[in-house]
């Protein structure tokens, strides 16, 4: 009776109905979620770290393979491109798959070197490979892969590291035994961090009371001695390589005091006594140039004739012109003497004539110079 009521009413449900209807919606459902599963099944399957570490001049892949659903009825197309760190701004394509055909879309820094790692990336694998790496290529790497409806994408971070440099090895101090030595080690060159260690060769272990620093490369050693002499070897890493130096530390012995103390008054008189010599030479030299200069200046001097004697000759010619010379002559028979007054030529005497004197004569009568 309840299936017939079933089956005839239909608008009706009763209760004994309800595990069917459930029953069959479950299976439905199922079946859809099943489907659309398969509608998103093309997924990139590459798994391994997202971050890698390489050093320069190698080669990398980037893998990306993936599996495709039996819905994906699209055409392929496969992208890698650059990842910007800025958000926005647009990714840089580098390397395209369509329809059969590669395409290069990257400049000449992240082109180089750039292929598929396999003959067809339609059968799965999409890797990128990069031959010669350089710090330029250090980046996010993205790769896409679409066939419609399905699209997957998977990113990979790349580091491009440097090797460090082969160091340089130096002591710092004589090596003189009693005294504090530093062992220094230093790379030039290479992507950080580094790490340094230092170690002694075919003698026995670092002592105790050295202390190196790992990250300046110092090997620093309080009270040198004559065990702690011999070969040590340095040794730098950072992610992607090690390099290595070595250097020969030895033990002197410190120089004898007191024949320093005296070889260093010795030095000092020396070095005052030909200070001294030297003053000495300066001295007799400047004064045998000056008593030169001044001998020479008296030589010029007597050398050289007296001037004319032109004011005394003025002198004279004023004073014959002042005083003329007077002349007596007889006048008549009387015994008169008429005196006249002729003017002597004032011609100054010649300096190569010489002038006579006479004594003036006086008359008799009148008393006048005759």
């Amino acid at each position: 009776m309840s299936r017939q009521s079933c089956s005839r009413r239909v608008p009706a449900l009763p209760l004994g109905c309800l595990p069917w209807i459930s029953g069959f919606l479950l299976h439905t459902a199922t079946l859809l979620s099943t489907e659309l599963g398969f509608t998103q099944g093309l997924q990139v399957t590459s798994t391994g770290p997202q971050t890698l570490q390489r050093a320069e001049g190698e080669s990398v892949i980037l893998g990306c393979s993936f599996t495709l659903s039996p819905f994906d009825s699209g055409e392929l197309d496969i992208e890698w491109s650059v990842v910007s760190p800025d958000t926005t701004k647009k990714d840089q394509m580098l390397l395209s798959y369509t329809s059969g055909t590669e395409y290069m879309h990257g400049n000449d820094a992240f082109a180089h070197g750039l292929h598929f790692a396999a003959p067809d990336p339609s059968r799965g694998d999409a890797s990128l490979s990069i031959a010669a790496l350089s710090p330029a290529h250090s980046a996010t790497y993205q790769c896409k892969v679409k066939k419609s409806p399905g699209v997957d994408t998977r990113k990979v971070s790349l580091v491009v590291m440097v090797k460090p440099s082969v160091p340089k090895c130096w002591v710092e101090g004589g090596e003189l035994l009693g005294e504090a030595v530093a062992l220094h080690c230093q790379s030039a060159r290479g992507s950080t961090p580094f790490t340094y260690s230092w170690r002694r060769e075919s003698v026995g272990p670092i002592p105790d009371t050295a202390t190196q620093n790992s990250v300046t490369g110092e090997l620093r050693i309080s009270n040198h001695s004559q065990s702690l002499a011999g070969v040590y070897l340095c040794e730098v890493n950072n992610a992607v390589g090690a390099e290595r130096c070595r250097i020969n530390l030895k033990a002197n012995k410190p120089p004898n005091r007191a024949a320093v103390i005296v070889g260093t008054v010795v030095g000092s008189l020396l070095l005052i006594l030909i200070l001294l010599v030297f003053i000495g030479l300066l001295y007799w030299r400047l004064s045998r140039r000056f008593r030169f200069e001044k001998e020479f200046s008296n030589e010029i001097r007597e050398d050289v004739p007296p001037p004319e004697s032109r004011p005394a000759s003025r002198h004279m010619s004023r004073s014959v012109n002042q005083h003329p010379q007077v002349t007596y002559s007889p006048v008549g028979g009387g015994g008169t003497e008429v005196s006249s007054l002729s003017e002597v030529p004032t011609h100054p005497p010649s300096c190569s004539t010489p002038v006579e004197s006479k004594p003036l004569e006086h008359g008799g009568r009148y008393g006048y110079a005759v």
